[in-house]
C-alpha cells in the first residue's frame, strides 16, 4: 500500500491536455488542490523541455521538468541542465545504421534550448510514394526553426545527444522496436507511442535505464521521497515504468489497454474531467 502522497507525477499529453492540446480545467483543479495539500507536482512528458515549458507555466509549476521521457531534466527559472542522459558515439553510430538501414530518417536531441534549436536531422523532407508529405514531413515543416540540418549526421555525430527519435506508421514504429530491441538487447530504451499532435507514431530511443521513472526517482531521492510516496499518471507506453512503479499508479480513462491493466486506479479520461476523480482518491492517502 502507499504511504502518504508526497509527490505527484502527471504526464502531459493525453493526462493534463486534452485533444486540443490546451490545459484542463481539471489538471488545474488537481495541481492547486495538491500543492494547498502539501504535495509536490512535476511533469513527466515525452515532450521537448522547450514544447513542455508553457504547460508548466501555465499550471504555475516552477520544480524540475522531466522531458524526452526522462532523457532530460531542466530547471525552468534558469533553464539549467539537472540531468542528461548521454549516447556513446559507437552505440549511436550503430543505432543510426540500423534505424537508416530499414529506410527511416533519425532525429537526434540535443540539449541547446539557449543556443535555440533541439534537433539534429538529415533532412527536412519526408513524403510518401504519391508524394504526399508524411506526418513526419509535417513534424519537419512545423518545426524547421528548431532544427540543425546535417546531411553527413552519421559521419559527424553531435556530442551530447541524450536520446532521438523516429516516425513512422504504428506497423513501422513496432517493427523498428523489434528490430532495434533484438540487435541491442539490454542496451537501449526503446518505446512506441502514439503521436500526439501528428499522424505518425513515434519509436522513442534513448540508452538502456532511462524512462520517466528513472529520472522521477533521482528527484524523489534528492527531495527525501520515497516510491512509495509517489502518486503516477500517464496514459501511454512511456507511462509504464512510473505507473508501475510508483506507490499510486493511475491511468488515464483514455490510456492504452496495457497501461490500464498496471494501474492502481483508471480515472475517467482527459475530456471528460478524469483528473477530478484523483482530487478524491489522494485526499483518501
Amino acid at each position: 500500500m502507499p504511504q502518504s502522497i508526497k509527490l505527484l507525477v502527471l504526464d502531459i499529453d493525453g493526462t493534463v491536455t486534452d485533444s486540443r492540446h490546451e490545459v484542463t480545467d481539471s489538471a488545474r483543479k488537481l495541481v492547486h488542490e495538491s500543492q494547498s495539500a502539501g504535495i509536490r507536482v512535476i511533469l513527466a512528458t515525452g515532450r521537448r523541455y522547450r514544447d513542455a515549458l508553457p504547460v508548466a507555466t501555465e499550471l504555475d509549476l516552477r520544480g524540475p521538468l522531466v522531458t524526452a521521457s526522462g532523457a532530460l531534466v531542466k530547471l525552468p527559472s534558469n533553464h539549467e541542465t539537472l540531468f542528461r542522459s548521454c549516447f556513446e558515439e559507437e552505440l549511436l553510430s550503430q543505432v543510426l545504421d540500423c534505424v537508416i538501414g530499414l529506410g527511416h530518417e533519425p532525429v537526434l536531441y540535443a540539449d541547446s534550448f539557449k543556443e535555440g534549436f533541439d534537433f539534429y536531422c538529415r533532412t527536412l523532407v519526408a513524403c510518401n510514394e504519391d508524394g504526399t508529405t508524411t506526418g513526419f514531413g509535417e513534424y519537419l515543416r512545423r518545426n524547421k526553426p528548431l532544427a540543425r540540418v546535417t546531411p553527413t549526421l552519421c559521419e559527424s555525430l553531435p556530442e551530447e545527444i541524450f536520446s532521438g527519435f523516429v516516425m513512422g506508421s504504428a506497423v513501422e514504429m513496432e517493427h523498428l522496436e523489434s528490430a532495434l530491441n533484438a540487435r541491442f538487447s539490454n542496451v537501449l530504451s526503446v518505446h512506441t507511442i502514439r503521436s500526439p499532435r501528428y499522424s505518425d507514431w513515434l519509436c522513442e530511443i534513448a540508452p538502456a535505464g532511462i524512462d520517466k521513472w528513472s529520472s522521477v526517482l533521482q528527484l524523489a531521492k534528492s527531495w527525501g521521497i520515497s516510491a512509495n510516496s509517489i502518486c503516477a499518471v500517464g496514459d501511454d507506453r512511456n507511462d509504464l515504468p512510473m505507473i508501475i512503479g510508483a506507490g499510486l499508479g493511475v491511468a488515464m480513462g483514455n490510456a492504452r489497454h496495457e497501461v490500464q491493466g498496471v494501474a492502481d486506479h483508471v480515472i475517467g479520461g482527459h475530456e471528460s474531467g478524469g483528473l477530478l476523480e484523483l482530487v478524491e482518491i489522494l485526499a483518501s492517502h
